[in-house]
């Protein structure tokens, strides 16, 4: 039923925003509809998606799932970074990591709990996401912010462009290791609660689900661009900062494909998949998509070093050591899920507030 409403909502919002582009109607108007287009659009993604992790198994799934999720925002931000709103780019990010690891992670594991007392998942998988976490968001994002007080901005675009390539190279070995040189390591490793051997049919075939995911893609650059421009207009309607806006509108918009596939799969109680799709987005996030948008800036006016603000950083650097404490020991409860949403909240207050 949900999924023929999402149907319904892609194919009368597509139309709508096309022609709402071309006739220039309200922004604030346009923005909502671009907004349940975006997501209805993901949510479409998000099946295709599901389809081929059946098909391939749910490391490559949870993956595919991420690069296809964070695709969506991706194509926001340097949309984004084409109008000059740097720190819409930069807020977004910051929303990502926040959202993945505390709103999609706390969904799965609290909609998930409430099926199943104690749901399980790769511990290996756990304590090397933890290292790539601490790294990736903590050492490549902090010392950044720190060095650049006493740099001039020209320094301090050097060092974010040295940091990024390395995240990007470091991402690379990484995909490496999961998924070539220790392929068998992780993928013998007690596969938590997902019942092995038991046969599921997707829903789409392989190369239908790959089409699907391209058009879907295509069509979200389109609808992505054009709300980029309704930015400036909602937030003097309704009285957000950029700041919030892209730390909370954006990432959610953006990151809707992740939200909705891995809830579903943390209720169908493949917890790997769950926790692949909000940890490794969250990696995706900080180890590809955003050293790729700093290099992508040096093609515009206006260029993005890897620097964020001290609220942005502490956020993020809460988030994935809350998100480590209760995910390290490869179990999960709906509790745990409650504390991960608890902290979301409070930060999205604040972010409201400042």
């Amino acid at each position: 039923m949900m999924n023929k409403v999402f149907i319904g909502l892609a194919v009368i919002g597509i139309p709508i925003s096309v022609i709402g582009a071309l006739m220039h109607w309200p922004s604030v108007f346009m923005f909502i509809v671009y907004c349940v287009t975006i997501i209805a659009l993901a949510s479409i993604i998000g099946r295709a998606t599901e389809s081929l992790a059946i098909v391939m198994g749910p490391r490559i799934g949870g993956l595919l799932n991420a690069t296809f999720g964070n695709a969506v925002e991706l194509m926001i931000s340097i949309f984004s970074l084409k109008a000059g709103l740097i720190s819409i780019v930069l807020a977004s990010l910051t929303g990502s990591v926040i959202g993945n690891l505390l709103l999609v992670g706390g969904l799965s594991f609290f909609i998930g709990g409430l099926k199943f007392k104690r749901q399980k998942f790769n511990i290996h998988d756990s304590r090397l996401n933890a290292g790539l976490l601490i790294f990736s968001v903590i050492v490549a994002f902090v010392i950044p912010e720190v060095f650049s007080d006493t740099m001039t901005n020209h320094e301090t675009m050097i060092l974010s462009i040295g940091a990024s390539i390395i995240l990007i190279l470091l991402y690379i070995a990484t995909l490496l290791f999961k998924l070539v040189t220790h392929r068998g390591v992780f993928q013998n490793s007690e596969e938590g609660g997902e019942t092995k051997g038991a046969e599921e049919t997707p829903e789409w075939g392989k190369w239908t689900a790959v089409i699907i995911l391209a058009i879907a893609t295509i069509t979200v650059a389109y609808v992505s661009e054009n709300l980029v421009h309704t930015f400036n207009a909602v937030g003097e309607a309704f009285g957000f900062s950029e700041l919030f806006i892209g730390v909370i509108i954006v990432a959610i918009v953006g990151n809707a494909a992740e939200h909705a596939s891995a809830v579903i799969m943390a209720y169908k109680d493949k917890m790997n998949v769950a926790v692949e799709i909000a940890v490794g987005s969250t990696l995706q996030v900080a180890m590809f998509v955003a050293p790729i948008l700093v290099l992508l800036s040096l093609l515009f006016a206006t260029n993005m070093p890897l620097v964020f603000t001290w609220p942005e950083l502490i956020s993020m650097i809460t988030a994935v050591f809350l998100l480590i404490i209760i995910s390290i020991d490869g179990e999960s409860n709906w509790f745990e899920g409650l504390a991960l949403l608890s902290a979301y909240l409070i930060m999205g207050i604040g972010f409201y507030l400042l």
